[in-house]
């Protein structure tokens, strides 16, 4: 069985012939930085020190020819052709970077279903098994589809604790889970298989302020993380900017304004492109120059990657934040057999 030893923390793995190298670290208690786990985000790119892989389908957005050629690869695409591969980490905390919960299978019922605006639900499962399924905020699940053995991932809105998974899912006329709730078939009552949790997508315990950049159902991971700052009483200045299109695209006003509530230093800022505001990153962009907060921040960037690229590389490039300091889920869209479907 192939060896994969993960530079510059020191581990090695091995790794199953059918198996990609992330998913064999998972099966190993690890939790390496990723996104999509489909080729599409680059999140777990990483550069291939020694060995040779073979990688599955991914997206040239994700890795590009002239990167591959350089040496690059994905994490959950690569497949080592070689007994003994060494890859070296792009991203990585070195404190986090075991997996803090058992990726596991599990069967929950839809407890209930809202719709927030013309395409955007709330879809609220009780856990069904395992009883003690736990996940900290920031993380996903994928959920199984029904009569298939494809999968979609979504993002936690909620806190654990409760038995719950509330999911934010963006509505796509075809997508496998999402077209489900277009046909009304996804209601109470229905059973869906479940695995994870995955991401490595959580709050950071330091003092810098906190900006949040979400757009879509980006929005779920941001509300998880506000939902945990509010309980553990955080004192942190904490800066919100929400990109939609237009005012009816906006939804849980009300809650994320009881939560700012329970913040001494909370600001809530939607950005309407469709209303003459610009994009989402440029409104940040603004308020930084206004200097009404440090600007060595802790970044959180949820939603679509062209929109957490924008804002990473202004606060990377333009600004000079540390890479280490900025952390996204790109919310990337599964297409397959004419199925698109937004997934984190």
């Amino acid at each position: 069985m192939p060896r994969i030893l993960i530079e510059p923390i020191g581990e090695e793995i091995d790794c199953g012939d059918d198996e990609t190298i992330l998913d064999a670290s998972f099966r190993q208690g690890y939790s390496l930085v990723h996104g999509c786990r489909e080729g599409q985000c680059s999140a777990c790119k990483c550069y291939l020190l020694d060995g040779d892989v073979s990688l599955k389908t991914y997206s040239s957005f994700a890795l590009s020819e002239s990167e591959e050629d350089q040496g690059y690869t994905l994490l959950c695409r690569a497949m080592p052709d070689d007994d003994e591969v060494t890859v070296e980490l792009l991203h990585y905390d070195p404190e986090n970077y075991r997996a803090e919960h058992a990726i596991r299978d599990g069967r929950a019922t839809v407890e209930s279903v809202r719709e927030f605006t013309h395409d955007i639900s709330e879809v609220v499962l009780r856990v069904e098994e395992p009883v003690d399924f736990d996940f900290a905020p920031g993380h996903y699940v994928d959920l199984h589809v029904p009569g298939s053995d494809e999968r979609r991932s979504f993002s936690m809105a909620n806190l654990p604790g409760d038995g719950r998974i509330a999911l934010i899912i963006k509505r796509y006329p075809g997508g496998r889970i999402s077209g489900m709730l277009e046909e009304g078939s996804l209601t109470a009552g229905v059973a869906l298989g479940f695995t994870g949790p995955y991401g490595t997508f959580r709050l950071r315990d330091n003092d810098r302020p906190v900006l949040m950049v979400a757009g879509g159902s980006g929005m779920a991971p941001q509300l998880a993380l506000l939902r945990q700052m509010a309980t553990e009483g955080m004192t942190r200045p904490v800066r919100f900017f929400y990109g939609a299109r237009t005012q009816a695209d906006l939804f849980l006003l009300d809650d994320i304004a009881a939560l700012g509530a329970q913040l001494p230093d909370f600001r809530f800022t939607p950005v309407l492109s469709d209303e003459g505001e610009g994009f989402v990153h440029d409104a940040v962009g603004h308020f930084l120059d206004t200097g009404e907060i440090d600007t060595d921040v802790e970044a959180y960037l949820c939603g679509p990657p062209p929109m957490v690229d924008a804002a990473t590389e202004l606060l990377v490039d333009g600004r000079g934040l540390d890479p280490t300091q900025v952390h996204f889920d790109k919310f990337t869209t599964s297409v397959a057999a004419g199925d698109q479907e937004a997934t984190t």
